[in-house]
């Protein structure tokens, strides 16, 4: 039922989106590693538009999980922004945003998660092209997440290398007990211009905490 959904949402492109060549995910994998992704994939992280304009992708929720550390984290961390997930409904429309920012030469990400009742949750927050894995996420409030990026069964894997406190030019380390755990975002392709997203927060402790996952189809290029 959601894959029809999503099956009648045909791409559009508009003449003012310049498509440019990307290299910046592509640098960070081996040959080997890239080689094995599948060419949608390719596509995906090889497209650069223009300063300021953007790729929509939309979507639909399949499933959310917490457990009750997870979401009561997830309600907590509302004060940095709120960069997870915090409400339970499934089969709600999801828009993911990404926008270039040629100022920092990385991309602006905005996820709007629909809900059963009341406005949207919108998450905002930056994928920048630097730190110490050469690939970091910055949610505001001075906070971000080193990730690095591989390659496992045809997935491009997202998971993260240390959190820090951005102060200046100095990205100082968040101890570890401050944190959430280990951070995984997958990017899976099934075909037919359908890709499947999953979000897990896993505490070396007190173990699962959020599980996301989400289908989606490019709406706008």
């Amino acid at each position: 039922m959601t894959s029809a959904r999503l099956s009648g949402c045909k791409a559009r492109t508009y003449a003012h989106t310049k498509l440019l060549d990307d290299r910046r995910f592509r640098a960070l994998l081996s040959d080997e590693d890239w080689g094995r992704l599948p060419l949608a994939t390719w596509r995906r992280f090889s497209k650069r538009v223009a300063d300021g304009d953007s790729v929509v992708y939309v979507g639909i929720i399949e499933k959310v999980a917490f457990s009750n550390l997870g979401w009561w984290f997830a309600q907590a961390v509302r004060l940095i922004g709120g960069p997870l997930p915090t409400g339970r409904d499934i089969g709600v429309p999801m828009i993911v945003t990404v926008t270039e920012d040629g100022a920092t030469g990385g991309q602006t990400w905005t996820r709007i998660c629909a809900r059963e009742r009341g406005f949207p949750q919108v998450i905002h927050s930056a994928k920048r092209f630097a730190g110490p894995t050469g690939l970091e996420e910055y949610v505001g409030f001075g906070v971000s997440m080193a990730l690095r990026i591989a390659v496992e069964d045809q997935t491009l894997v997202f998971r993260s290398a240390g959190y820090g406190l951005q102060i200046g030019h100095l990205w100082i380390p968040v101890p570890p007990w401050l944190t959430p755990g280990d951070l995984t975002v997958t990017h899976r392709d099934l075909g037919e211009g359908v890709f499947r997203f999953t979000l897990d927060v896993i505490h070396p402790r007190y173990g699962a905490l959020i599980h996301q996952s989400a289908l989606f189809r490019e709406a706008l290029s």
